[in-house]
């Protein structure tokens, strides 16, 4: 399978890339579009980095895998195509920014791309799924690609924030460097986890910015979501 990388992934992840885990899993994923339905589509599966340099980068959310419904994943972890109705995780995410920043936030489209043009790396763990099957593409080895991804922005970079929502998330930012970097957790925004009181309430998306602001970087318009 061509991989639809730009240039400069391809070289920050130069050494990833060449690695044989990496040629099998193109080989893999190339097999399962072939043989089934799957998400995103082919020339999205890398947009979560296509879309955010790693120079850009200021804040990292962890996902698990993309949504598994027709037209609705988009490369961007909790985010859908426009014109998608916005699942509930996601219209739980929007509700808490708008108590967090004390706003009326309602927004139309669930496309996150504004966020990731700000320097938000949407990093699901695994990039693909089956059509209709969460977590269908669990066995291919996403895993390592996206922990060394992870691995890179901790060891290469400063001031980044990580937001870790759920026990999945909380697991895969053990590697990170704490002394470096602000890491903040919850519970998963999902209606589960956030009906039990794990999510709402958290105030992630100021402390995201009050800790940017306190670092001179240029803070995230968490409400650029139309």
């Amino acid at each position: 399978m061509q991989l639809n990388l730009n240039l400069t992934w391809k070289t920050v992840l130069s050494d990833e890339i060449e690695k044989p885990y990496f040629q099998n899993l193109m080989e893999q994923i190339e097999q399962e579009y072939n043989a089934n339905i799957c998400y995103p589509a082919k020339e999205l599966i890398f947009a979560a980095l296509n879309s955010c340099n790693f120079a850009d980068i200021k804040v990292v959310i962890i996902g698990q895998d993309p949504y598994h419904g027709a037209d609705e994943a988009n490369g961007l972890c909790f985010s859908v195509n426009n014109g998608i109705k916005i699942p509930p995780s996601l219209r739980n995410i929007f509700r808490e920014i708008g108590a967090d920043l004390n706003t009326t936030f309602s927004p139309t489209s669930g496309n996150l791309d504004t966020w990731a043009q700000q320097g938000v790396l949407l990093l699901n763990a695994s990039l693909t799924v089956k059509k209709d099957a969460a977590n269908s593409h669990k066995h291919i080895k996403w895993n390592i690609f996206t922990d060394a991804i992870i691995q890179k922005i901790s060891n290469e970079k400063e001031n980044i924030v990580f937001l870790l929502w759920g026990n999945f998330a909380h697991k895969k930012g053990l590697k990170i460097d704490r002394r470096k970097h602000l890491i903040l957790e919850s519970g998963h925004p999902s209606p589960l986890s956030a009906n039990q009181g794990k999510w709402f309430g958290n105030k992630h998306f100021s402390k995201t910015n009050d800790y940017l602001h306190q670092n001179n970087i240029e803070t995230i318009d968490w409400e650029s979501v139309k």
